[in-house]
């Protein structure tokens, strides 16, 4: 008999799901890019066509009839399709969000196709949505799809959890060309808490789909913000008033968008997207650079050389068609929007400076960042993935003493005005209307699940047997720093504890958000 070790000898149980994460995120990230890549190929060119019909319409108002007709089919067939799978519509994250955390189920055969179709149709006339919501959750239904070739016939759900949250970072990655945000926005936007397995399957799918999106669309970041100058100590002050506009603004947009979505839903279904395109109408004509995600509006506000009188009226435009797109349920994000609208806050802010105050021009443009990653943290309560984004972009770390400031005061601002998670409410809103909110059948099987303890959790302390665990749940390992064990009753848990738990899949939804009140802070 040989004594050869096999990798399961030689790595253990904790090490070996890790790395088997981190060579099936390699795989995802591939698969997650190509797809993401080809999307946002596609959104541009749609975005591009827009403007240039709404130029046409303004010289040739006889084209308005053909506009008309392509525009109701089109909106039928939005209507159609997100009527059919109603997971593909609106951003992608709050349902990406809902697989890992709630247990929704998610089919990437009919996702994947209306998100397609529907996004192409929506930026062929100019909708305010960005590609990189819709990019996540495109990412998810790649690695989900990948999972299931994976295991063949095995029952492994934790895993997929854990790849469809790499395929979520291997989506944003590739739609921002930002692999940190990708991995961050992983721990932090989806999963709210930090798991090795989770962490090395994440950072190899953000690394793989980064290098496919650099390959196809060049070293170029999408939003490159060029030199930007550091901002002197002297002006350092208005930090803590960006900080508050920052956080008024991510509050503002929040309730501006669910606002409308409420509004929208007082109507019948099948004119929702036929109206948000008539509004488009208008925009498109008299205001071509509020159409589409918003990228060019950052690019704008940096540069200092429009009017603050331009810059006021690009930000409320900004919001409101926004609001009016989205809430109509057309297939489409609102991360870009929500960056668009934080920067031309801020380009107003410092023009008001510039003007007013002898504020510095060159300082204008970290104006313009700082408040458009604030605004980002405050909607989105993902301070770190908004910072890490903007480090990206802008390629230093010199800004990110300001930029990391005003996002923590943003996020203050935001939770003193009791402004929840944008992606959150939109999840209790996609389930209640699909009627999810009080059981939503698990799977059939058994599952294992890896959680952290938070420090100050309730289990946080107690012996193993002092712990009322869920029915139907059983703690068969223990992580403690680069120990492993199984653990006994008189086991004290600690903060910093990785707990693997075996689960009945039959239970699947119950025993996952009892062991989060029990392991998490504030749950």
């Amino acid at each position: 008999m040989s004594s050869i070790p096999t990798i399961d000898r030689l790595i253990p149980r904790f090490d070996h799901l890790k790395w088997k994460m981190a060579a099936a995120g390699v795989a995802v990230g591939l698969l997650s890019g190509l797809l993401v890549v080809v999307y946002r190929l596609g959104i541009e060119y749609g975005t591009d066509c827009a403007r240039w019909m709404y130029a046409q319409i303004r010289n040739q108002p006889w084209l308005l009839a053909p506009w008309a007709a392509a525009a109701v089919i089109s909106a039928l067939l939005i209507v159609w399709m997100v009527g059919k799978e109603p997971m593909a519509g609106g951003s992608g994250i709050p349902q990406t969000n809902g697989v890992v955390i709630n247990g929704l189920r998610m089919r990437w055969q009919s996702i994947l196709p209306v998100r397609f179709v529907g996004g192409l149709l929506g930026s062929l006339f100019g909708l305010s949505l960005g590609r990189e919501g819709p990019s996540i959750q495109i990412g998810a239904s790649g690695a989900q799809f990948l999972s299931h070739r994976l295991r063949g016939r095995r029952r492994e759900d934790a895993q997929e959890h854990y790849l469809v949250s790499a395929g979520a970072a291997a989506g944003l990655s590739a739609a921002f060309s930002a692999p940190l945000s990708g991995m961050m926005f992983a721990l932090e936007g989806i999963h709210r808490s930090f798991s090795p397995a989770i962490l090395m399957g994440a950072t190899a799918a953000s690394l793989t789909a980064d290098f496919v999106s650099k390959y196809c669309f060049g070293l170029r970041p999408v939003l490159d913000f060029g030199v930007i100058e550091q901002l002197p100590l002297t002006e350092y002050v208005w930090l803590i008033p960006l900080g508050i506009v920052a956080g008024l603004v991510g509050t503002l947009m929040n309730r501006s968008l669910l606002g409308l979505q409420t509004l929208y839903g007082r109507l019948p279904a099948w004119s929702r997207p036929m109206i948000a395109i008539a509004i488009a109408l208008p925009v498109g004509v008299w205001l071509p650079d509020v159409l589409g995600g918003g990228s060019n509006l950052i690019a704008l506000s940096e540069k200092a050389e429009t009017g603050i009188g331009m810059l006021c009226l690009l930000f409320v435009a900004k919001m409101i068609f926004t609001g009016t797109s989205f809430g109509s349920g057309t297939p489409g994000g609102i991360f870009m929007p929500i960056l668009a609208v934080g920067s031309l806050a801020g380009g107003i802010c410092g023009e008001a400076a510039r003007q007013f105050v002898g504020l510095q021009a060159q300082s204008v443009a970290v104006f313009a960042v700082c408040v458009m990653t604030g605004t980002l943290a405050a909607s989105v309560k993902t301070p770190i993935t908004s910072i890490l984004l903007a480090v990206e972009m802008s390629g230093t770390l010199t800004h990110m003493l300001p930029i990391a400031a005003v996002a923590f005061i943003a996020l203050l601002v935001s939770d003193l005005l009791r402004t929840k998670p944008i992606y959150g409410e939109l999840l209790a809103r996609y389930m209640k209307a699909q009627g999810m909110e009080s059981n939503i059948p698990g799977h059939v099987g058994s599952g294992v699940m890896e959680l952290p303890l938070e420090m100050g959790a309730e289990a946080d302390g107690k012996r193993v047997r002092d712990v009322a665990w869920p029915s139907g749940c059983l703690i068969i390992g223990l992580r403690r720093g680069e120990r492993e064990t199984v653990p006994r009753g008189d086991t004290t848990l600690r903060a910093g504890d990785y707990l693997v738990v075996l689960f009945s899949g039959e239970e699947e939804r119950e025993v996952r958000l009892a062991m989060h009140r029990l392991c998490d802070v504030g749950l």
